[in-house]
């Protein structure tokens, strides 16, 4: 499902208007017809009474407003609009359709200024639900001053309020508020979902979300083609295919996870046991000699492989020549989770990722080894997928994590562009940007997640998919999604917290199997991938 800019919307608009030759008042009842249809689905059982507000600016928000007024009116409800301007400051579309409402007797009333706001605020207080028709996509800086307090007002009133095409004062390119915004129960968008219905903050503040079809032709929407997308269930079902019925595991790939130090041989374990559960066909686990015998135990799917350590018991760099040769006959390498961060290890990952002759996977202490000279990622000649957390991308991009998480989109998508990599921002929709600058954002998941070890799982399962032959981009964009949908099964099954990563890796088998028998062309005897 796309995901657009304000740009790219008003894109295809413009392009649906001049080039298709759907007016441009077309397009605004429809939208308005289609807000009214999702209104009475997912708002009138909530409301205490059929008086209904609308609250309207002048602009074409406003005019999708008064589309509904005119419908609900017509349904039998009390409808006021409450226009933050003057009648004649309203324009094009939007003035046609507000001259529409005249004819019906719907109460019009005009509040250009604070005064005469403060002289209807009591009227206000007595409405039973509010739509918010007054600010659309196209905001680009804070709301500030009348229209600021108006929004505050609707909130504190705390009646059902809903929201057409987007709450105002939310940033569709972000989804953070600027400065205020509304507070929505339920939102009607129009042709396509903008990225500030999806990410945190927005999510929260659009409520239940559809997606009105307004009559823009599909062609003219790929025409413009939107660089940002949702996953969905039928997109990464393309990657998950039946394998062959005399399938062995030198089919199925074999994967080198280097991982582990003192105290953290956990990581480690989860990391390569998650690449089994996932279905990879091998998995070797590197890690430093004196934590082999403790290894060995915790995982018995996998081979260990002893490398040199420091003094300290981390990796060593006099190890390089052994992982490269082990790297020969591999589809992936995955590196970092548990690994720390001493000087001789921050050098043995840096030679690493320059000179692997396969995929590499890097997450936890191997992204921290390279986040003071990143430029490492430029001297590779295989695909590289990053997974951080807005902590360590923080340190990749010497940016704040507040500015990393205000704009999640704009700083990984940058950064894949910039270095050529693979980037999984993890986090509340975690977003897959891809070197092209394609985005794509997650929508399984949940805060029971927030637990320790998740991210090896994930790093894992990234890797285990990589070596059956799935292509990195579409590698980490199915691992993130059966992840999250793993921890969701959770989340209904368990309860919303108090599972652990363990336990979504062993939750994993059961989604694959879910996910390949809701797609009955590849289903079959052997519901698992195919190289």
């Amino acid at each position: 499902m796309y995901l657009v800019t304000a740009e790219e919307m008003r894109e295809m608009d413009r392009r649906t208007i001049e080039s298709f030759g759907i007016p441009g008042q077309v397009l605004m009842e429809n939208a308005g017809r289609g807000a009214t249809r999702f209104f009475l689905e997912s708002m009138v059982s909530t409301g205490g009474n059929k008086r209904i507000a609308v609250a309207a600016g002048r602009g074409n928000n406003g005019g999708d407003g008064f589309v509904m007024a005119r419908y609900l009116t017509q349904l039998g409800f009390r409808v006021t609009v409450y226009l933050l301007a003057k009648a004649n400051a309203v324009k094009g579309d939007a003035a046609a359709n507000l001259n529409l409402l005249k004819p019906l007797g719907i109460p019009v009333v005009e509040m250009p200024n604070p005064d005469a706001f403060e002289a209807r605020k009591m009227d206000m207080r007595h409405q039973g639900m509010w739509i918010d028709a007054i600010l659309g996509t196209g905001l680009t800086s804070d709301v500030r001053e009348y229209y600021r307090d108006v929004i505050e007002f609707i909130n504190e009133l705390e009646k059902p309020v809903f929201a057409v095409d987007i709450p105002s004062g939310l940033s569709s390119e972000t989804g953070r508020p600027c400065g205020t915004s509304i507070k929505a129960d339920a939102t009607a968008t129009f042709a396509c979902a903008k990225i500030g219905h999806i990410l945190y903050p927005g999510a929260a503040l659009t409520g239940k979300l559809t997606v009105v079809d307004i009559g823009i032709p599909p062609d003219i929407a790929e025409s413009v083609a939107p660089r940002q997308d949702v996953l969905t269930l039928n997109r990464i079902q393309r990657s998950f295919r039946a394998r062959v019925p005399d399938a062995h595991k030198g089919h199925t790939g074999h994967l080198l996870v280097v991982a582990g130090s003192p105290g953290k041989t956990g990581a480690a374990a989860m990391t390569a046991m998650s690449a089994v559960r996932c279905g990879a066909g091998l998995v070797t686990l590197a890690i430093p000699e004196s934590l082999n015998p403790i290894l060995e135990s915790q995982v018995l799917e996998v081979m260990t492989l002893p490398v040199p350590e420091t003094s300290e018991g981390a990796l060593s760099k006099s190890g390089l020549d052994i992982l490269l040769k082990q790297i020969a006959d591999k589809k992936c390498l995955a590196l970092g989770p548990g690994i720390g961060t001493s000087d001789q290890t921050r050098d043995l990952v840096q030679k690493l990722i320059r000179k692997s002759t396969v995929p590499v996977v890097v997450d936890a202490d191997g992204l921290n080894c390279i986040a003071k000279d990143p430029g490492v990622l430029k001297k590779t000649s295989v695909p590289v997928v990053l997974t951080p957390h807005p902590g360590e991308m923080s340190r990749l991009t010497g940016e704040s994590t507040r500015d990393i998480q205000g704009d999640r989109i704009g700083r990984a998508r940058q950064f894949a562009e910039t270095f050529k990599v693979h980037v999984v921002l993890k986090g509340a929709r975690t977003v897959i940007a891809d070197p092209d600058g394609r985005v794509s954002v997650n929508p399984t998941g949940n805060p029971g997640m927030a637990s320790g070890g998740m991210g090896d799982v994930l790093t894992g399962v990234i890797a285990g998919l990589v070596c059956q032959g799935v292509s990195p981009a579409e590698a980490a964009r199915c691992g993130v999604y059966l992840h999250g949908l793993a921890a969701d099964r959770l989340s209904e099954d368990i309860g919303p917290v108090g599972y652990s990563a363990g336990d979504v890796m062993n939750a994993v088998p059961a989604e694959i199997r879910n996910i390949m028998a809701s797609f009955p062309e590849t289903a079959a005897a052997w519901p698992l991938f195919a190289v």
